[in-house]
């Protein structure tokens, strides 16, 4: 059995950044993964492009049961902390809309970043490597077993192998497993950041708009975002709807106004003065993709010159565009969601450290821990500053 000082478990964006930080510090580091490669979210993320951070992240763009968990660890490693490491690695990167960091070139450039840095720090990748048993020893260190019968004896054991999101990627609830082991609560996980979809009736009446995109704003539960909409064959995607999806709960209806800048009643009242023998269709394709504009009108039965058409109808056919109110029946799943909702109890953790309070030696990081963050680089944020946090300690 060999003998080191920190052992983590999964080699994505948390874990990597930990082990860095353990490393530099002088710790023996072993990261190990059941994957074949390392930080295989961060290759995909971004289109290829990785969305690495984002210039706002504050702890106001996180869920959590605990709001002000995140607070110590977004502070103590911020955006511009993380963004000073990529420029000294002469990476290019843009600034996409709302405050999103991508590279230029492509994600792997972030993931041969992190290699390099762990290779500095003497930390050892093991992949394909998949834990089968974790005994706490009386000293209030841990013996860790893999399934091909390599051992470990640690005092630090790390845990950020993710959520449950994307499971072709290697995604597993393993880390959730490890935290019932030594008796920490779950909170109820979910997929979020994750496309709608709506049921069989509302798809045949929908499915002809699949591949429209409007700017929309979104709300549910008080909550709204105003970003790009798609429409698709099962129902509804775009930034708008992955962000809205985290606040979204089955059973409820989501508002969506189709056209943020126009008031649609008083561009219909306006044409119905101005020119009433326009179709009323053809006014609405002013203002939204035609397609929709149809769709919408033929609902309403308005087959009919404006001119012909009453307030009321108008008035109605105007809430459908800018107070559309619908109720999704579900969403596509952890198969496409970006993140998991929930997690690793944070009343557990340490909110400087992410070490268990009752389980000392024993820390949460990064997916894995009930702190979701927003769509658009927050997430990965979230995996820097705890990967971090857990670093200087461990």
């Amino acid at each position: 059995m060999k003998k080191i000082d920190v052992l983590v478990i999964g080699a994505g964006a948390a874990g990597l950044m930990c082990a860095i930080e353990a490393g530099k510090r002088g710790r023996s580091v072993v990261v190990v993964d059941h994957s074949e490669k390392p930080a295989e979210k961060i290759r995909i993320s971004g289109g290829g492009r990785c969305n690495f951070t984002n210039l706002h992240a504050s702890p106001e763009n996180f869920l959590s049961q605990n709001k002000r968990f995140c607070v110590s660890a977004l502070k103590r490693y911020t955006q511009y902390d993380f963004l000073e490491l990529v420029n000294h690695y002469n990476i290019a990167w843009h600034e996409k809309t709302l405050g999103q960091l991508f590279c230029d070139d492509s994600s792997f450039q972030i993931i041969d970043m992190l290699l390099d840095e762990c290779d500095a720090a003497d930390v050892e990748l093991r992949m394909n490597t998949e834990i089968s048993n974790i005994i706490r020893r009386d000293d209030a260190g841990f013996d860790v077993t893999t399934r091909t019968g390599a051992q470990w004896t640690c005092q630090s054991l790390v845990v950020a192998c993710g959520g449950l999101s994307i499971p072709k990627i290697g995604a597993t609830g393993f880390g959730y497993q490890i935290a019932r082991q030594f008796g920490i609560d779950i909170v109820p996980t979910r997929a979020a950041l994750v496309p709608l979809t709506f049921d069989p009736d509302t798809r045949a009446d929908l499915g002809q708009l699949s591949g429209i995109s409007v700017d929309a704003i979104v709300q549910c539960n008080k909550k709204q975002f105003r970003e790009g909409l798609l429409f698709t064959h099962r129902g509804l995607s775009g930034p708008s709807i992955l962000q809205i999806s985290s606040y979204w709960d089955e059973g409820d209806a989501i508002t969506v106004n189709l056209n943020p800048e126009e008031d649609a009643f008083d561009v219909l009242k306006s044409a119905k003065s101005e020119n009433p023998k326009q179709a009323v269709h053809n006014v609405l394709s002013r203002i939204l993709p035609n397609r929709l504009a149809q769709m919408i009108t033929a609902r309403h039965g308005l087959d009919r010159p404006i001119g012909e058409t009453g307030d009321k109808a108008l008035r109605a056919l105007a809430t459908d565009v800018n107070q559309w109110s619908v109720m999704p029946q579900g969403s596509e799943g952890y198969r496409t969601a970006e993140v998991t909702i929930g997690g690793v109890d944070t009343n557990a953790l340490s909110s400087k450290t992410m070490e268990c309070r009752d389980v000392p030696g024993l820390y949460f990081i990064g997916e894995v821990v009930d702190v979701t963050g927003h769509l658009g680089g927050f997430n990965f944020q979230w995996a820097w500053s705890s990967g971090w946090s857990a670093g200087q300690v461990a």
